[in-house]
């Protein structure tokens, strides 16, 4: 049996950080994840989905996105339920998140970024230096078949499909 699901889209609120008494962190979250396909009327719809993560990774994703960020979500569904205020059951289905990923950089999130730029120009930097790299040593190489031209001679029986 799996439970096993992975889900991409935007936040709608700011996640909502809390401690257990016994001091772990625990963030629940809302993500929107777009329909693949469109209404009668040709708009797209959207599920929302109710997502809860623990310790370090809850902390992070608090300290790092907010609403309208756009993130990753590697977990299993769970549902529980408990009585509610009124005396009612209440019965929760959301997604316990393993892992969250940050799917864009803090400068590609339309908010404003308080290292004026500087994160930004950085890793354009270290991209570029990278390609430089890289095109150096494709340079550096020589193509291992260019003296290789002749014609081989192999028959159908020889071969094994």
């Amino acid at each position: 049996m799996l439970n096993r699901v992975v889900l991409v889209g935007r936040l709608t609120r700011d996640p909502d950080l809390r401690y257990t008494p016994n001091g772990v962190a625990v963030a629940n979250f809302n993500i929107a994840v777009n329909r693949p396909f469109s209404n009668q009327q040709g708009n797209r719809e959207a599920d929302f989905i109710n997502c809860v993560i623990w310790r370090r990774p809850a902390e992070n994703l608090a300290n790092y996105m907010k609403k309208g960020s756009m993130v990753g979500v590697d977990g299993r569904i769970q549902t529980r339920n408990f009585e509610g205020q009124d005396g009612k059951t209440v019965y929760v289905t959301e997604v316990v998140a393993d892992s969250v990923q940050f799917l864009e950089t803090k400068g590609s999130q339309g908010g404003q970024d308080s290292s004026g730029g500087y994160q930004q120009n950085r890793n354009q930097n270290q991209y570029q230096n990278q390609n430089q790299y890289a095109s150096n040593q494709n340079q550096d190489q020589e193509d291992p078949f260019k003296n290789n031209g002749e014609p081989i001679d192999i028959s159908d029986d020889d071969l094994p499909f």
